[in-house]
């Protein structure tokens, strides 16, 4: 069944590869970005772009961006070089008004990209310490929606080398590399995997096709 499903954060480097594999899956990836000059790398991908800041837009504008969607994707993200206000600002405000446009719209799929680590009571004074307690402060907050069938996927080191399809997803996995080409690959295949909804899952490079493990976190 092909499905509409709006990704957040559109132009970030997993979003991108994510827009390709659904769109070669049959599905109608739709990216909102922050900067109009974006739009043809989306287009490239297979999405529709959709401007729209997340820092500045009402619930009600981004309920009238979700509407007819059948999943939201939470891929945004300060990035790197942004300080500790924006990490608030993008990973954690930003995810929460995703969640309230989402409920508004009617769309109860929600998969949110978070971080290993991610931990609203994480120590630290660093930017990245600021950023994990975003991450987790968000993730805390999406779990109490009751309207939402929400899955939240904690990658662990994200790196640009190619994906091998072969993974460790579970609860709790221990920390490691994973490639963003398998963090898409995954996302796309918890888009598709609805009995995935109400888990928080690590995620890593291991030795298991991925397919499968998501299914077997599917309890399938």
């Amino acid at each position: 069944m092909s499905m509409r499903i709006v990704i957040a954060g559109g132009h970030g480097q997993i979003a991108l590869r994510l827009e390709r594999l659904l769109s070669a899956g049959g599905h109608e990836p739709v990216g909102l970005i922050r900067r109009p000059e974006q739009a043809a790398d989306l287009r490239e991908a297979g999405a529709e772009p959709v401007v729209l800041d997340l820092e500045t837009a009402s619930s009600h504008m981004v309920a009238d961006a979700l509407r007819g969607a059948d999943a939201v994707v939470f891929a945004a993200g300060a990035g790197p070089g942004s300080g500790a206000d924006r990490k608030d600002t993008v990973d954690r405000r930003a995810a929460v008004l995703l969640a309230d446009a989402a409920e508004r719209a009617g769309v109860r799929r929600y998969v949110v990209v978070s971080s290993m680590g991610a931990d609203a009571a994480h120590p630290g004074e660093e930017v990245f310490d600021t950023y994990l307690r975003a991450k987790g402060a968000a993730d805390d907050e999406i779990r109490s929606r009751t309207a939402l069938d929400w899955t939240i996927l904690r990658p662990g080191s994200l790196t640009n080398d190619a994906g091998t399809g072969l993974v460790r997803l579970e609860a709790r996995t221990g920390r490691g590399p994973v490639p963003r080409d398998d963090v898409a690959a995954v996302v796309a295949e918890l888009l598709e995997t609805p009995a995935t909804a109400g888990l928080t899952l690590e995620l890593t490079s291991g030795s298991t096709p991925l397919s499968v493990a998501v299914k077997a976190v599917a309890g399938n």
